[in-house]
């Protein structure tokens, strides 16, 4: 038996004794419960998607259903698991699918990637589990996987070791049990081929992995060259009647697109731009947040103003403080709420 199909053979063998079963995008081949999850699940860890999962289908049952809300409401159920071009993305999509292909998948990799926010991993998973499609998936649990097995030196995501690792997965895939075969993968990644304290004795390719055969764990996958991350700062106005809270909704692309927050800038600007007068004003404790590319710190500032105060400028909404934080507002924000929210409790 082959190096490729011993690989294989084993990792089927263990997803379908050990691995995952109860999630609740699997025992079905539903290529939209599919693709949702799959979109979900990157940059984000199963624990953290499930809910979200479950409340986003609760509200967008079928594809059209999600084709056909307006995309504030589709931001505002994906509020808090971040990288919200993935959210603005899968609405695309969705509208795409039901305006050319009335609600019809396509069933190949190429077809598939060719869709908003669909890449050629997400879209190999979907022609597996939903179509039985033979295609290789390589996220990132599935590069330290290959990575230690292997013993594939260099950073990953650079694009030569990239390449190689394409390679390495299009040839390792077996003729058969090509759904258990990508889930063992994400399994045995997610759960025992951990970035840091890896679960090597349970591990069904322990005896060939050169990582653990040469106790390199720790080294393999080799690590993003480090770069200082570029810091930001921004001042956001909390204004309250004492009852409520003004926000803001962004523009649709960019940071936190098509999110509520509170009005960015100067305060004394941001008052006067909205024809308010504070009664009184604070400024909080700075937040920081880091963000892939750079890290945030948020400088905030909370205005009370009388409860009679109107603003006529489109995009923003009177909000009662209790439910603020619940209400379609990034993560960062979120916590500023919530601090605003004890401190009047």
């Amino acid at each position: 038996m082959s190096a490729v199909s011993t690989f294989a053979g084993r990792l089927i063998a263990w997803q379908k004794n050990a691995g995952r079963h109860d999630l609740p995008w699997q025992k079905t081949r539903d290529p939209y419960r599919i693709w949702l999850s799959e979109i979900m699940l990157q940059q984000t860890q199963v624990a953290t998607v499930i809910p979200y999962f479950e409340r986003f289908l609760a509200r967008f049952p079928t594809l059209r259903n999600l084709a056909e809300a307006p995309p504030e409401v589709v931001i505002e159920h994906w509020a808090g698991l971040g990288y919200y071009a993935r959210a603005r993305n899968l609405h695309r999509c969705a509208q795409q699918l039901v305006a050319v292909d009335g609600e019809k998948w396509p069933n190949s990799t190429e077809q598939l990637s060719a869709l908003p926010g669909i890449g050629r991993s997400t879209a190999a998973a979907i022609a597996a589990f939903a179509f039985g499609q033979r295609a290789a998936i390589l996220d990132g649990n599935v590069k330290r996987v290959l990575c230690r097995h292997f013993a594939i030196e260099g950073f990953p995501g650079q694009a030569a070791v990239e390449r190689e690792l394409w390679a390495l997965a299009e040839r390792l895939l077996p003729d058969a049990d090509i759904a258990a075969y990508t889930q063992g993968l994400m399994d045995l990644g997610a759960t025992i081929c951990t970035r840091s304290r890896p679960r090597c004795g349970e591990c069904p390719l322990a005896t060939t992995c050169l990582a653990y055969l040469n106790n390199r764990q720790g080294e393999l996958p080799a690590a993003r060259p480090r770069a200082k991350l570029p810091e930001r700062i921004a001042g956001f106005v909390l204004i309250s009647d004492g009852q409520r809270l003004l926000l803001e909704r962004r523009p649709p692309h960019g940071l936190w697109g098509g999110l509520l927050v509170p009005p960015e800038g100067e305060a004394a600007a941001v008052l006067a731009r909205l024809g308010l007068h504070a009664e009184s004003h604070r400024e909080l404790a700075p937040l920081k947040h880091t963000f892939t590319h750079f890290r945030l710190t948020l400088e905030p500032v909370l205005c009370v103003v009388k409860p009679t105060a109107a603003v006529n400028e489109p995009g923003l909404q009177w909000i009662a403080i209790e439910t603020a934080a619940t209400a379609g507002v990034p993560t960062p924000i979120r916590k500023l709420i919530e601090r605003l929210a004890g401190a009047a409790g």
